[in-house]
């Protein structure tokens, strides 16, 4: 195994990668979220899509790696992209460590096998300036900017992959754990575990059902195995975000107006208005139990298969809604079995 001492150090996210078999699906929810489209110079079925600090490319081809993910998983997201100081470096680094090289699909990018049928790319500055340039455009990006970055992004794991995927990121990257929930709704239930790396740029909560029908249990069915379930995007407006997206036709979970009756009694001190939370089914969480501060999100329906999008706002608390997750999880329950899973 080699030295186990020294650790990759990664700076944060470059890029999050999709692939599925309806590419024109992705583009459009792509567009409905927000993000602007430029085209890949070789293949214009390969697509950037960028709002701010997030950055989604959609990766439809041949190449045999992604139709391998696609067989297993349909569509989904095919890689993640780690921004290191020098890529060479980090992916011996991580070899020596015990990474499963994995084919570099399509960039050149060095890459090991990271959750499920996905990929985990090592990109460093230069070699992310010359992706983005091929590019058709994109030089050119106007507009405006709803997205800081991307907040956050779930894995949905078997038994057992809490602990798995906690080593595995600890041994390869250094990531340490912040955080462990466990949340049961009326019927099912779940248990979670986030881990980071050191500056806090990639945070990943680790998600394990309890139960054989949960929105997890489910995930991995429809998904066909492990995966990322969702992902987070940072604003600073949420309400400005949520009206946006509404009006462009995105489908948000529904949340009880109870939750609303009582938010005021479990949050005494915030200064929003439950009125425009209400109107726009946003959740709110923080406080002193919490840490401090106050964030506030909102989750989609389901968007690309069994993964959806959540949006946040922080507004001095670093958490992850722990006060919100009883909520959510009734939530998603509610539409659950509406559609007749439990």
């Amino acid at each position: 195994m080699g030295n186990l001492t020294e650790k990759v150090h990664v700076l944060g996210l470059s890029f999050i990668e999709f692939s599925g078999s309806e590419p024109e699906k992705l583009r459009k929810i792509f567009d409905k979220t927000g993000l602007n489209e430029f085209s890949w110079m070789d293949d214009s079925n390969v697509t950037l899509h960028v709002n701010g600090g997030v950055r989604f490319i959609s990766n439809p081809t041949a190449h045999p790696p992604l139709q391998r993910f696609r067989n297993v998983h349909g569509r989904g997201v095919s890689a993640i992209a780690f921004m290191v100081d020098d890529s060479e470096h980090a992916f011996a680094l991580a070899l020596r460590n015990g990474a499963e090289r994995a084919e570099s699909a399509f960039y050149g990018l060095r890459a090991i096998k990271g959750v499920g049928e996905s990929f985990i790319y090592f990109i460093d500055a230069e070699e992310e300036q010359a992706l983005l340039k091929r590019f058709s455009f994109f030089q050119q990006l106007k507009g405006q900017t709803n997205y800081l970055k991307i907040d956050h992004l779930t894995h949905n794991l078997f038994p057992g992959g809490i602990q798995r995927y906690k080593d595995f990121y600890n041994r390869l990257f250094g990531f340490t754990s912040l955080r462990s929930f466990d949340i049961n709704g009326a019927k099912t239930g779940l248990i979670s575990e986030v881990v980071a790396n050191e500056s806090r740029t990639v945070i990943i909560p680790l998600n394990e059902t309890k139960d054989d029908k949960s929105q997890i249990a489910e995930y991995l069915r429809d998904y066909g195995g492990e995966g990322v379930q969702h992902i987070a995007l940072l604003s600073a407006n949420l309400e400005k975000v949520v009206e946006e997206l509404s009006a462009a036709g995105i489908e948000f979970q529904d949340t009880p107006d109870t939750y609303y009756d009582l938010l005021d009694a479990r949050l005494p001190d915030h200064k929003e208005s439950v009125e425009i939370l209400r109107k726009h089914r946003i959740l709110l969480d923080g406080g002193e139990k919490q840490g401090g501060g106050y964030l506030l999100q909102i989750f989609t329906k389901n968007s690309i298969g069994p993964i959806f999008f959540e949006f946040i706002q922080r507004k001095g608390n670093d958490g992850f809604g722990e006060g919100n997750f009883q909520a959510l999880f009734e939530s998603i329950e509610l539409d659950q079995e509406r559609r007749g899973v439990i």
